[in-house]
C-alpha cells in the first residue's frame, strides 16, 4: 500500500495500523512485545496497563443502593430508572422512599381523602384530577358562577360562617395569638426580674 507521499506502507498484523514499510520490523517487535489488544472494545491498550484498562472501561460496576453488579454499560440507566433501591418521591404526599416501596406506599397515600372545597365533599387523592374535571361547585361546571359568592365564605345554614380552607376559624387564629403574646409579656417580666439582695 502506498501513502499520500509516495511511502510504502505495510499494515501491522498485531494493531492492524499502517506502518512505513522501512519501520515494519521495528514496530512489530515493540508492538508484540509492549501493546495487547482488548478483547472486549478493540483497543491498543499497554500491556502494563491492560487491566486497569479493563477494570475503568468494562468491568462490572457494584451499585452502592441495591448492592447487585451491573454491567458498566447500563449502570447509569440503572441508577437512574431501574435500581429498585433508588430514591422517588410519591406523587401524592412527595415524600422520598425507596422504588421497590413505592407502589405499596402509592396504595396507601392515594386512598387518603382531601375535602373538596367546591363541592363540599371528600375526595380521594388519586382521584383529584378527575374530580376537578367533573366537580359540580367547579368554576368551569357554574355558567353563572361569576356572580355568585365563593363557597367558603357562605354560612352553612345554622348562621354560623364555615371554617377558613386552611381549616382554621379566626376566633381560634386569634385566641392563639392573644395567648401567645400573654406568654411572652409573662416570659419577660419573669426573666427581667433582679434578684433579691443584690
Amino acid at each position: 500500500m502506498t501513502t499520500e507521499t509516495g511511502e510504502i506502507s505495510i499494515v501491522c498484523n498485531h494493531c492492524d495500523r499502517d506502518i512505513p514499510a522501512q519501520n515494519i520490523d521495528l514496530h512489530r517487535v515493540h508492538c508484540a512485545r509492549n501493546l495487547e489488544k482488548c478483547k472486549i472494545c478493540g483497543d491498543m491498550v499497554p500491556k502494563k496497563h491492560a487491566e486497569e484498562h479493563f477494570s475503568n472501561t468494562h468491568a462490572p460496576v457494584p451499585c452502592s443502593m441495591c448492592k447487585e453488579t451491573i454491567a458498566r454499560e447500563v449502570f447509569d440507566n440503572h441508577k437512574g430508572e431501574t435500581c429498585p433501591k433508588r430514591i422517588v418521591t410519591c406523587e401524592f404526599c412527595e415524600f422520598p422512599l425507596p422504588a421497590v416501596d413505592l407502589a405499596e406506599h402509592q396504595e396507601v397515600c392515594g386512598n387518603r381523602t382531601e375535602l373538596c372545597y367546591q363541592c363540599n365533599s371528600y375526595v380521594r387523592l388519586r382521584e383529584t384530577y378527575s374530580h376537578q374535571t367533573k366537580c359540580p361547585g367547579s368554576v368551569l361546571n357554574n355558567v353563572e358562577s361569576s356572580r355568585r359568592i365563593p363557597r367558603a365564605a357562605e354560612g352553612d345554614g345554622n348562621g354560623r360562617r364555615r371554617r377558613d380552607g386552611n381549616g382554621v376559624s379566626n376566633k381560634r387564629l386569634f385566641f392563639t395569638i392573644a395567648i401567645t403574646g400573654i406568654a411572652v409579656l409573662i416570659g419577660s417580666l419573669f426573666f427581667q426580674r433582679k434578684p433579691e439582695g443584690s
